[in-house]
């Protein structure tokens, strides 16, 4: 993902998108939930950044509190926290529109030079590198 493209680069999708975060699963790093609801063991419900904040900060607390939202490949899907890895960062996901549930792309990376403006979480959980050619450098080694 990068926020201007190269000019050696093919352009695969450009324009504004939506990104979200999914949770992973516990031995499926590949598999990833994009929290919409969280449902605490003790009958509260969150959701948005009250939601994150817990899941992030205090999930640990409450396993058996469960997760309602869509996985990366769409479906719709509820897990209890236990099951989420929450050692791991979690997937970045880029949609082309708020109502989309299957997402365009799960970049590896972030090529930017500046990051001001860009979303907090979109800077934590994924590397950022100035240019191309730096992340390039990664690659090979």
């Amino acid at each position: 993902m990068a926020v201007e493209a190269p000019s050696d680069c093919e352009v695969v999708a450009s324009g504004s998108f939506v990104i979200r975060y999914g949770l992973r699963f516990l031995g499926k790093l590949h598999v990833a939930i994009v929290p919409e609801l969280v449902a605490l063991d003790y009958g509260d419900f969150l959701v948005g950044e009250d939601a994150w904040e817990f899941l992030l900060q205090r999930s640990n607390r409450y396993p058996r509190s469960e997760v309602i939202g869509h996985r990366n490949d769409g479906s719709d899907d509820m897990v209890f926290i236990r099951t989420l890895d929450m050692a791991v960062p979690p997937m970045v996901l880029v949609y082309e529109n708020r109502e989309a549930t299957n997402p365009l792309a799960s970049p590896t990376a972030l090529i930017a030079s500046q990051t001001d403006g860009l979303p907090e979480r979109l800077c934590q959980f994924l590397p950022v590198y100035p240019q191309i050619d730096v992340w390039q450098e990664t690659l090979t080694e």
